[in-house]
């Protein structure tokens, strides 16, 4: 009787008349999580001179709400799965809003890091809640064009952060970078709060893991602060290496508790299925070269190239548009092409329009290559989204939603530290030969990536196996 109800709620959720209308309010929530990323990097100077913030404050400001944001993802993803992910992603929304309101009207340096944390404790509940939604109302073709709005949303509003940063910054304020997210959050949570159907809940008798939560919190959150650490201090600090190596002895500690609890946070065989790994590993890399093309990118035309705030988020605006064209067209023809072909090309693409500024180095040339890049970038969340999403249950959507959102910040916190090392020179004295070094490690990274993904990805047989296994599991 259970599987045969979950299926009929799985077919009425696909046919649902506002789903594209509930993609873009959700969308546009996500929005707003992700520019939170990057639109705080440009108004840093000023709001570390208005508040009095050193540069280890400055750096927690930054650092604070993507430790909550990582560390709580799948602690949030479960809970949609056990309590319905409408309650959580308004809980989530509303989290993120009066945060935002905080940190923008904060005085001091704890409460600006206070107010970061709560919009990444708002941030880490609302995103894998509301991916998971998008999982449950779309299925087949449908279901790919969703994924990539959703991918370029995501993928643009980082881009567009830079922008509306130096904007923001340069007109009213350094606050209205967080202020601006208060009306907007309320709009977003009265519309959904009205639209938005009772999803069904996949608890039963199951509990909610504290103590696996627990545990995957901490070594997430050991792992992130140790890539920071590393951009820092360097990977060889002994602050540096205690970090990386409790937040691996954690994850360890996270295996062997999984298997041995009734109720686990997340099934152990879900993470090894083959779909959910090589998605999350094409994430994770994804994610790290978009952190690397913001980070070298923000750098080199503001200390190197002399641009002002205002003109470098203007000169991102290719970049941007590059990223949501990709992501697209990959949505669009992931169908036909396999996720295995559009993940080797995105890759590549990644990795030629990288190697650029390795090479020839200018702001026209950096601007225009690296945009060629980051088309390549928006493919590869489409890509990642949909192998790891796509052969997933109802029930478990909102976790499998975390586990990939788990891994897109710690790619992000991976690629920063990387390339803060990697172009440490360039950094301290304005020149270009760090950034060229750190450009042509990138395109490295892609290139050889790109012949993992080929040996991980499921080739067409799998993936068109894609919208039909799920139903059949629960039919039996």
């Amino acid at each position: 009787m259970t599987s045969e109800t979950n299926s009929d709620n799985a077919v009425d959720q696909t046919t649902d008349p506002r789903r594209w209308r509930l993609l873009g309010l959700l969308g546009l929530a996500q929005f707003m999580l992700i520019l939170d990323v990057t639109v705080v990097a440009i108004a840093l100077p000023h709001m570390g001179a208005d508040l009095g913030l050193g540069r280890d404050a400055l750096t927690w400001v930054v650092s604070a709400y993507t430790l909550a944001f990582g560390g709580l993802m799948l602690l949030g993803g479960r809970a949609a799965d056990l309590f319905g992910p409408k309650p959580v992603v308004l809980a989530g929304l509303a989290t993120f809003t009066v945060a935002s309101l905080a940190t923008g009207l904060a005085t001091s340096a704890e409460l600006a890091i206070g107010g970061r944390v709560a919009q990444g404790v708002g941030a880490a509940m609302l995103s894998p809640a509301a991916l998971s939604i998008v999982v449950r109302l779309f299925d087949g073709e449908e279901r790919n064009r969703a994924l990539g709005i959703w991918s370029a949303l995501g993928a643009g509003g980082a881009a567009i952060g830079v922008l509306l940063g130096g904007a923001v910054t340069a007109g009213p304020g350094w606050e209205w970078v967080f202020l601006i997210n208060v009306p907007v959050g309320i709009v977003v949570a009265i519309l959904l709060a009205r639209q938005l159907p009772p999803l069904p809940a996949w608890g039963g008798d199951v509990r909610l893991d504290l103590v696996g939560a627990l545990i995957v919190t901490a070594s997430t959150g050991l792992l992130i602060l140790g890539f920071i650490e590393a951009g820092d201090e360097g990977w060889a600090s002994s602050r540096t290496v205690l970090l990386i190596v409790a937040g691996i002895v954690g994850y360890a500690v996270l295996a062997g508790w999984l298997r041995r609890t009734r109720h686990p946070l997340i099934d152990p065989a879900l993470v090894t299925r083959r779909p959910v790994l090589s998605g999350t590993f094409v994430l994770f890399v994804a994610t790290g070269l978009m952190v690397a093309v913001f980070f070298l990118g923000t750098f080199y035309l503001q200390s190197a190239a002399g641009h002002g705030p205002l003109a470098t988020g203007l000169l991102f605006l290719p970049v941007a548009a590059a990223t949501m064209v990709g992501a697209q067209l990959a949505g669009r023809f992931i169908g036909s092409l396999g996720a295995r072909t559009l993940g080797i090309a995105g890759l590549l693409i990644a990795a030629a329009g990288l190697v650029v500024p390795a090479i020839s180095m200018s702001t026209l040339s950096t601007v225009i290559a690296v945009s060629v890049g980051s088309a390549g970038l928006g493919v590869l969340f489409v890509v990642a989204a949909a192998t790891a999403l796509g052969q997933v249950e109802p029930q478990l959507a909102g976790v499998a939603s975390g586990i990939l959102s788990t891994f897109h910040e710690l790619g992000a916190s991976l690629g920063a530290a990387v390339m803060s090392g990697v172009a440490a020179a360039s950094l301290v004295d304005g020149t270009t030969d760090g950034f060229g070094r750190a450009y042509l490690v990138a395109a490295v990274i892609a290139a050889l990536a790109a012949v993992l993904a080929g040996a991980l990805i499921p080739g067409r047989p799998a993936s068109t196996e894609t919208h039909q296994e799920p139903h059949q599991e629960t039919q039996s």
